[in-house]
């Protein structure tokens, strides 16, 4: 079964459980992908039937084996665009998302091998979001969601979501971007040393590097 559409959904569906456990509903994913559920009810079965995903009625929608390798494939191809045009055409991380859902499905695996060769074959797209290797490896460190790290808790940004725009501007305002060290205080987050108010929803947005907590004693010091 190939077609954009369908590789919307299973991309879709992998990206749901990247950053999180909780499996995806239909009702989930039709509000992500803005289609009716009774449509969504029937690409469901659809790809069910040839072996990309598995689902019950009323149950959680879940990749096989050979949905997932397919998924990674459109996950690996949308991620590298968004890269390309950060890196080589100054797009800003919150305009790459739109033009990436459309060119992942009209470029060649050729220019796909040309666009990771010159970029360097990076690991990370410009939100933190992992590039999986051509062979489907995704490599991932421990993380934390900023809305659930407890005061105190530093760590680099690990990844921003890109689904709201108008968000990632105004993370970007407040100097806050991939990479960057932050604190959480008990009235927001301490970025450079600077105690900043986070807009609403920001904190749901934000993943941090798990390992590192301000205070600290290294036991064999």
């Amino acid at each position: 079964m190939a077609s954009p559409a369908a590789d919307d959904y299973l991309k879709t569906v992998y990206a749901h459980t990247e950053w999180q456990d909780a499996p995806i509903t239909p009702s989930v994913l039709a509000a992500k992908l803005g289609i009716a559920p009774s449509s969504v009810t029937e690409m469901v079965k659809k790809l069910a039937k040839s072996g990309l995903v598995s689902h019950v009625p009323y149950g959680a929608v879940r990749l096989t084996p050979a949905g997932e390798k397919r998924a990674l494939t459109m996950v690996r191809r949308h991620r590298l665009i968004e890269t390309w045009l950060v890196q080589e055409f100054g797009y800003t991380w919150d305009e790459v998302h739109d033009e990436a859902e459309v060119l992942e499905h009209t470029i060649s695996d050729r220019l796909l091998r040309g666009i990771d060769a010159r970029l360097g074959s990076p690991r990370f797209d410009p939100h933190g979001d992992a590039i999986p290797d051509a062979d489907g490896t995704v490599i991932r460190e421990p993380f934390v969601l900023l809305a659930e790290a407890s005061i105190g808790h530093t760590g680099r940004v690990l990844r921003v979501s890109d689904r709201d725009p108008e968000l990632l501007r105004s993370l970007e305002a407040l100097g806050l971007a991939v990479g960057s060290v932050v604190g959480v205080t008990e009235h927001g987050i301490e970025v450079a040393g600077v105690e900043v108010d986070l807009p609403d929803g920001a904190a749901e947005i934000v993943w941090l590097s798990s390992e590192e907590r301000v205070g600290e004693v290294d036991d064999d010091v």
